[in-house]
């Protein structure tokens, strides 16, 4: 099955142009069409997963609605037992629903020099495939590579998983990011940074990778590319959503529980037709639970 979606998402980059979206590189470009679920990090938290795919109703509107999207934010896995379910799941729906499935990259899908600590993935394979699971964690370390980082709404949200890349000047910085990696360092900070309070321009992370970076980061970027939110995940939220950078940003952490011990996750659906709003007023329309 990993093949099958590694296959999937190669075809897209080479296909380019879909119903739903346009594919650059490392880039989606959404189209203004219908609703879109937004789901941050699942750290295989199986219960949450299952969850959100009922109550936003996205398996029924799909059959009906051809242009319905769910769009992931990435960290699919590590800290949690379900990992390896988590997984199958998001497989199963990519190549049920191609078209309207997207599957950013996380750091938790980061590449081999940017690999998550704990990445605790290959102990739960080989607690569910015994002697098999070597092969299996080799495909997962293609499938990482061959997920896209970033999409865009235009003139309204920039998805990705971490943070604005601080020396980013134009939206193909975005889509060709992996392709500058490691002599550029704009994919580690699209998969690793935070925004913070209270400075300007960044500063190192307490992460070891990517940067913390201000509001006046956040600011100079969206207006080059014309975007209003930027919506994210990476950080844990106690109520499932945290607002940033004067409503610039807005957080969506998906999964609850140990080790984060969180006592609320959230997802977020909006209607990409709508007029754009700001992190507040996304805060107000997202799903806690």
């Amino acid at each position: 099955m990993i093949e099958d979606v590694c296959l999937k998402i190669g075809e897209e980059k080479k296909a380019k142009v879909f119903r739903n979206y346009e594919v650059e590189e490392g880039l989606i470009n959404l189209k203004l069409k219908g609703s879109i679920v937004v789901v941050g990090d699942i750290h295989g938290d199986l219960k949450s997963l299952i969850y959100i795919l009922k109550d936003s109703k996205f398996l029924e509107e799909v059959e009906t609605k051809k242009d319905s999207l769910i769009l992931f934010l990435g960290d699919y896995g590590d800290r949690g037992i379900y990992s390896p379910e988590v997984y199958y799941i998001i497989f199963r729906l990519k190549i049920t629903y191609p078209e309207n499935v997207i599957l950013l990259r996380g750091n938790h899908e980061g590449p081999a020099d940017l690999l998550a600590i704990p990445h605790d993935l290959p102990y739960h394979l080989k607690r569910k495939f015994k002697d098999d699971w070597e092969k299996i964690y080799e495909k997962f370390l293609k499938f990482f590579d061959k997920l896209p980082h970033t999409a865009i709404l235009e003139s309204k949200y920039l998805f990705l998983h971490g943070g604005i890349p601080s020396k980013a000047e134009t939206i193909q910085d975005l889509a060709y990011a992996a392709k500058y990696h490691p002599a550029k360092r704009l994919l580690e900070e699209i998969l690793w940074s935070d925004p913070e309070e209270d400075i300007e321009g960044v500063y190192p992370s307490p992460r070891g990778a990517g940067k913390v970076f201000g509001e006046d980061v956040t600011r100079r970027f969206l207006e080059k590319i014309n975007v209003k939110t930027l919506i994210r995940g990476h950080e844990p939220c106690y109520e499932g959503v945290k607002v940033n950078h004067q409503g610039k940003i807005l957080t969506v952490f998906s999964r609850k529980g140990e080790p984060y011990f969180n006592p609320y996750a959230a997802y977020l659906k909006i209607n990409s037709s709508d007029q754009a709003l700001d992190g507040y007023q996304l805060r107000n329309i997202a799903t806690i639970f």
